[in-house]
């Protein structure tokens, strides 16, 4: 799993960390932390947002076929609530894996299960260039 976050150097700033990553579910988490923050010592909504599509990216990744690539083409957020502390945990699940685009629902929670944010995001799958 750690060779996943090489790939994506931003979700190693962040401080995102893989749980578990399989083509049909990817589980990280983001802890809570004063530089991630806003106003009030709430998570910043940017940090949840970059923590799901890097979730969404690695599974539309772990969907691709063979010698293809991919890169957000959508991502659609809802804010459920604030945290203020602890960690969020993040789950992403394909909701379908075509030929030409992959859309990935990203379920973000709290420590207690509460439901913070719901992200889907569509990426494009780019095939393998010819030489």
């Amino acid at each position: 799993m750690d060779g996943l976050l090489d790939l994506m150097p931003f979700a190693r700033q962040l401080g995102m960390e893989l749980v578990a990553a399989e083509a049909d579910e990817v589980r990280g988490r983001l802890a809570w932390a004063p530089e991630r923050c806003t106003a009030g010592g709430v998570l910043h909504g940017g940090a949840l947002m970059a923590f799901a599509d890097s979730l969404g990216a690695i599974c539309a990744f772990l969907n691709l076929p063979t010698g293809a690539q991919t890169t957000t083409i959508g991502s659609s957020t809802a804010f459920m609530r604030g945290v203020r502390d602890g960690e969020v945990l993040g789950v992403a699940r394909p909701l379908h894996a075509g030929r030409s685009v992959i859309v990935v629902q990203s379920d973000l929670s709290d420590a207690d299960g509460r439901r913070v944010a719901q992200v889907t995001q569509t990426q494009a799958v780019i095939g393998p260039r010819e030489a």
